[in-house]
């Protein structure tokens, strides 16, 4: 067998107002703001980390805020839903939560399990499905306790203008198994317990999705370390894919190609992670600047908007 991908690390998003952003993530879903940081490629824009309590990879969720985005459009080449996991037995303290916060929902089923699906604030659309794999995420935030949490990533669905090709992408290159079919889907899974399922719609739109809040910017999938990541860029650049060199993110390190569906991949590895540079116990308290942005910190901190995880309960 050839290599296998143990899933997803992370899926970046584009979103609007930054405090927004925290209130939901954080104050809503529940989740640890893990680490405020800046674009490194866009240094007067956040770069906010959503995850369970450690931050590991399978549970990360990031984005770029850009409070006056122009709203984004779904359509072939994205990733078209992200799917987050909880406890079995959690659904009905979900539904409630977002009655409660006024978060339109609605409920449906895909191969044999109930989604809760619905958009965050920006119009990124997310769902929520019960799975027993996983480990409980021990962070609790407000009302949101560790019984209830959202473990990390039960999985993305994937809008492809090539269906085909990105099917043979996930299952050739990343070592995915398909495990099912039903209506327009296709199921694909790796060995992991969370972040490891990936459902393909089947069937292009034949519309280009466009860029902006609210729409995923990538979808990261999982090396174990740099000598895996290098395994995997000779791999896909052999198979002809373009591939960009090795960037440095600071909590991991990148590699990035767009497949011939149009969707845009990352290889991110597993560590350093993100207690590289504070304590456990304090991470996502400070905005933390790679070495090479420190020397304007002044400047870059005037041109940020505050942010602070709320407790809305």
């Amino acid at each position: 067998m050839g290599k296998r991908t143990a899933g997803i690390h992370h899926i970046t998003a584009i979103v609007g107002n930054p405090q927004e952003n925290v209130d939901f993530y954080a104050g809503v879903l529940g989740l640890r703001l893990v680490k405020r940081t800046i674009n490194f490629d866009d240094p007067g824009t956040y770069h906010l980390y959503f995850g369970d309590e450690a931050g590991k990879p399978g549970t990360i969720i990031t984005f770029f805020p850009w409070p006056d985005a122009y709203r984004g459009k779904i359509g072939d080449g994205q990733v078209g839903v992200t799917t987050y996991a909880v406890p079995k037995g959690a659904m009905s303290f979900w539904e409630n939560r977002l009655e409660k916060f006024q978060i339109p929902f609605t409920k449906t089923m895909r191969f044999g399990e109930d989604i809760l699906a619905f958009d965050d604030p920006h119009g990124l659309h997310l769902e929520i499905v019960e799975r027993v794999e996983g480990e409980k995420n021990t962070w609790e935030f407000g009302d949101v306790t560790a019984d209830v949490a959202i473990k990390g990533f039960g999985g993305a669905t994937l809008l492809s203008s090539q269906p085909e090709k990105t099917a043979e992408l996930l299952e050739k290159e990343f070592g995915l198994v398909r495990v099912g079919e039903e209506g327009d889907f296709l199921r694909f899974q790796s060995p992991s317990d969370i972040g490891n399922v990936i459902d393909l719609k089947r069937t292009a739109s034949g519309a280009r999705g466009k860029m902006g809040a609210g729409i995923v910017h990538h979808i990261a999938m999982r090396a174990k370390d740099g000598q895996d990541q290098l395994e995997w860029r000779g791999q896909l650049a052999k198979h002809g894919y373009h591939i960009t060199p090795v960037k440095d993110r600071n909590y991991f390190t990148s590699v990035y190609f767009r497949e011939h569906g149009e969707i845009l991949f990352e290889i991110a590895t597993d560590p350093p992670g993100f207690s590289l540079d504070e304590s456990p116990d304090t991470m996502g308290e400070r905005l933390m600047l790679p070495e090479w942005y420190e020397p304007q910190r002044q400047k870059i901190e005037s041109v940020l908007l505050p942010i602070e995880p709320r407790k809305l309960d």
